[in-house]
């Protein structure tokens, strides 16, 4: 039975899928290095880490431990391989770029410099998330939360159910101490546009071609 389903699993899908996630990370150490604000899950879990003075990667899995109880109570359906992959290392692999990335440049004082890092944030975070995304091998638990909103109350758009959960994640990393800037709000509406821009460009291609 274990063997049956490996064979199901399809392994060019789960290789894009942890690619992505490296390209996550690493935009989510980008905007961390502008300090203008992050996407509004990460800076919560920025937040709140330093508030109980647990690193930042730590805090995150025990998050995710959270989370992942809900989706597996009500979105089972949800749940594969990118599900453990981002829940379990996401937070190690945006931790090692933004010490890497903070030893080469150090913190950028310049408001132009700090948007144009910004600027990059959005370009890497965004193919990340069309990678991870689009390889369709398991949702992240706090990306689930949205998907699971939206199939139980189908009157409530995906986009509605998404925007809630990030706007109760600000709210949370505001009163924690955390940065909610600009960076946070192009995280929060911004990104679907350059998502969008890569899913049609490059990863769709890119799927289409491994699958044939």
């Amino acid at each position: 039975m274990k063997m049956e389903y490996l064979k199901k699993i399809n392994w060019g899908h789960v290789l894009i899928m942890c690619i992505g996630n490296v390209f996550i990370g690493m935009g989510i150490a980008v905007f961390k290095l502008s300090g203008l604000g992050n996407d509004p899950f990460s800076g919560m879990v920025m937040a709140l880490s330093e508030c109980v003075g647990i690193v930042y990667a730590r805090f995150l899995l025990l998050v995710n431990l959270v989370l992942f109880l809900v989706q597996f109570l009500f979105g089972k359906k949800f749940i594969g391989i990118g599900t453990l992959v981002n829940a379990t290392l996401l937070g190690y692999i945006a931790t090692f770029f933004y010490e890497t990335f903070l030893g080469l440049v150090g913190t950028p004082g310049n408001m132009v410099i700090r948007l144009a890092i910004m600027a990059v944030g959005v370009i890497v975070v965004s193919f990340g998330l069309s990678l991870y995304q689009k390889a369709d091998v398991g949702v992240a638990p706090y990306d689930s939360l949205s998907l699971i909103m939206n199939d139980r109350w189908k009157k409530i758009s995906y986009f509605w159910c998404r925007i809630s959960n990030d706007g109760v994640c600000a709210v949370i990393c505001y009163f924690a101490g955390g940065i909610v800037g600009i960076g946070t709000f192009v995280c929060a509406l911004g990104l679907g546009p350059v998502i969008q821009f890569f899913d049609v460009h490059f990863t769709d291609k890119l799927l289409r071609k491994m699958d044939s």
